[in-house]
């Protein structure tokens, strides 16, 4: 079996050492070279193309995200972004993944070798699993235009007190890991703002998920937020949940709202779609839809077969349309998945419940 070839795109000398040391030590992997700007990588890659590039964005002579937008429209290849914790880097890494990134690895200002080191198991699997990604999905999705809102400040406010809508004893449940920030925009970007309450775990760490959440509210006709401990689950409206914490589903009298809460790790996952699912299976049953999507791993598939045990309707990303054909794989051969459909119907399949 041929090695996985990596190619590393950073201006920081440390950053080029330590990821190429750490690769080049698992026997599955190949590092090609490692370059300090995206000119020099070219070079690189008119010699020999890499299976997976691993790039970062704030670099000299052309932003990563020009780069990483030239190689999705010449010759669509699996890019792992490295960015740092802040927030303007949180936004401009949204702007990639949009663009065609497979996955983020972390990258904080200090203790940069230390921690590196100490993720080599997360680097490992970040390039594994993006070596196997449909990364030609992704390169003919374009991003919708920003939508305007209409009466945004209603669909989100809290009921009136005594009032009862009907439309909160609705509520799906969405799951999905790599190629599911692309995945999640052409879903939510296409249903109404009269789509039922919308609870969603996406695999992404801390930090990264307001401004994607930011990012997906800007497309979508629906409201969509990074979730608060507390928040109520309402028609026309999208939870994110947010990066390092878990969420859960809970009836609270005749509504459903959110707890944000920490947590260990569950599938190696923080938050967890399984820890999501389970909720909305003991709260929700029958009046809960839970989907599956694209991603590497297992996590999701045993909480579907909760939700489905529990009179919920279950619906799976099919292979063709995945990124990655991990999770939805897992969840139907455990038995938890009613529907496969393509990534296009989805939004449909939410709409007519």
């Amino acid at each position: 079996m041929s090695r996985i070839k990596v190619l590393i795109v950073d201006d920081s000398a440390v950053v080029r050492q330590v990821v190429a040391g750490v690769l080049g030590a698992d026997p599955r992997i190949e590092v090609l070279g490692a370059a300090a700007d995206p000119l020099l990588a070219i070079e690189y890659m008119r010699r020999q193309w890499p299976d997976v590039i691993v790039l970062d964005l704030e670099m000299p002579k052309m932003d990563g995200l020009t780069f990483l937008r030239k190689i999705m429209s010449e010759r669509p290849t699996p890019v792992i972004i490295c960015s740092t914790l802040t927030e303007a880097g949180a936004r401009v890494t949204i702007d990639a993944l949009a663009a065609g990134a497979v996955a983020i690895i972390q990258k904080p200002k200090l203790g940069l070798k230390s921690f590196l080191s100490a993720a080599s198991d997360d680097l490992t699997s970040a390039v594994l699993g993006a070596a196997r990604a449909n990364v030609a999905v992704l390169a003919g999705r374009r991003p919708p235009p920003p939508v305007a809102k209409l009466n945004a400040d209603a669909v989100i406010a809290p009921a009136a007190a005594g009032t009862l809508i009907q439309t909160t004893e609705r509520v799906v449940a969405i799951g999905t890991s790599t190629g599911g920030t692309q995945a999640l925009e052409v879903v939510l970007a296409a249903l109404p703002r009269t789509a039922p309450g919308i609870v969603v775990v996406q695999h992404m760490p801390e930090k990264f998920t307001a401004a994607f959440a930011e990012r997906l509210n800007s497309v979508c006709r629906i409201a969509v937020v990074e979730a608060a401990h507390q928040m109520r689950v309402l028609p026309g409206q999208a939870l994110i949940a947010p990066g390092g914490k878990h969420m859960l589903m809970r009836r609270s009298g005749a509504q459903y709202v959110v707890d944000v809460v920490d947590g260990p790790l569950v599938n190696r996952h923080r938050p967890s779609v399984d820890v999501l699912f389970r909720s909305v299976a003991k709260c929700a049953g029958p009046n809960a839809t839970g989907i599956i999507m694209t991603g590497m791993g297992d996590d999701g598939a045993a909480g579907l077969l909760e939700m489905r045990s529990a009179g919920a309707r279950t619906i799976a990303q099919d292979e063709a349309s995945c990124v990655v054909y991990g999770m939805p794989k897992e969840a139907v051969k455990r038995g938890g998945v009613q529907h496969t459909v393509a990534l296009d119907a989805i939004a449909r399949a939410i709409t007519v419940l």
